[in-house]
């Protein structure tokens, strides 16, 4: 049996503002082994590194200065684009200008499959063999089920999301690269069910998994534990962000009432680890369990804490759960005539 603890890493996509060789230097001082790489701002640009040897070779070099290993790099933001109807301002905002191009919705939506396409070229270019991200949905518009949506709106939306990954899906395989999708409001797997029927979709292919974050669990009243345990084969990688339930005297809904992060009136809010709600020992003693041997990387969000205080206090936080697993079985002790004692 393993007695490896995980990696503890920092996912940069909070930190975008800043450059990688600075995120890097703190993610190395606070005591993270590696950096899971956001593919935006400044840290990673897949278009750009599919292009440029000495660009990629530049990147890694950030990390290994700092002593960080690399597991996993992360493309939300593309991979949001391949399947949203609308296409709109939001997408222009977060999406780089070579995918938005003229902003005319389906060549978005082409080239952000695109840009996921060379993602998993430049992820195994870098010796990684997990992307995580977001798909998209098509009717996600249509969650509240009003005015009446006819199932077979519902049953073309996985159709249309099968015919725009499966093509992205036989480049990862083609590459040995994963893809660790988000279970998160607005994609088109947002719970336990979307999240069964999106693999049903592409007829459970083996390239297109989960990234576990259980903040966006807690909110929406899904059990984050039985999640591992039920998709025990498909936790291709691990995110930690907290959240922490306060529901106001039955005032407050789960939909958040379009009242800002940090809200007081809000029900529930983004937290740093280890301040909110998710059963954090039990997840990761289930994450031992069914043998996710994956980096932990923590993913910084919460309105009311600097994320300076918070990303370092969270990677201590994390590491007090992770200890060594046995290397036999406690009652080992009692299997032959020891005459102990129980």
């Amino acid at each position: 049996m393993s007695v490896t603890t995980p990696e503890v890493t920092l996912f940069t996509g909070q930190w975008v503002d800043l450059p990688l060789e600075e995120v890097a230097r703190l993610a190395a001082e606070w005591g993270y082994d590696g950096l899971e790489l956001a593919c935006s701002g400044e840290h990673l640009d897949v278009w750009r590194a599919a292009e440029d040897a000495d660009y990629l070779a530049e990147r890694k070099a950030i990390l290994d200065r700092h002593g960080l290993c690399l597991r996993a790099i992360s493309n939300h933001l593309a991979g949001q684009a391949v399947c949203d109807d609308p296409i709109d301002f939001r997408h222009k905002s977060i999406v780089r200008s070579r995918t938005w191009g003229d902003g005319v919705a389906e060549g978005v939506r082409q080239r952000a499959a695109e840009e996921m396409k060379l993602t998993a070229k430049v992820a195994r270019k870098l010796g990684v063999d997990t992307v995580v991200g977001f798909t998209g949905s098509s009717i996600w518009p249509y969650v509240a089920m009003f005015p009446p949506v006819d199932e077979t709106v519902i049953e073309q939306g996985f159709e249309d999301f099968a015919r725009r990954w499966n093509p992205i899906m036989d480049v990862f395989d083609d590459c040995g690269v994963r893809f660790a999708h988000e279970v998160h409001p607005s994609e088109i797997a947002y719970d336990y069910w979307s999240s069964q029927r999106a693999l049903e979709a592409l007829g459970h292919r083996k390239a297109f998994g989960f990234n576990w974050d259980p903040s966006h669990m807690m909110w929406q009243h899904i059990d984050p534990v039985g999640f591992i345990t039920d998709f025990a084969e498909r936790i291709y990688h691990v995110d930690c962000k907290d959240t922490r339930l306060r529901p106001q005297n039955g005032r407050a809904g789960v939909l958040g009432s379009h009242l800002p992060w940090g809200d007081p009136r809000r029900g529930w809010d983004f937290v740093s680890t280890g301040h909110g709600d998710v059963p954090w020992e039990d997840a990761f003693r289930a994450l031992r369990a069914v043998g996710y041997n994956g980096p932990i990387s923590i993913e910084w969000e919460d309105a009311g804490m600097d994320r300076m205080h918070g990303a370092k206090e969270a990677v201590g936080f994390v590491r007090s759960l992770l200890w060594n697993l046995p290397h036999a079985r406690f009652d080992a002790a009692f299997s032959g005539n020891s005459g102990g004692a129980v």
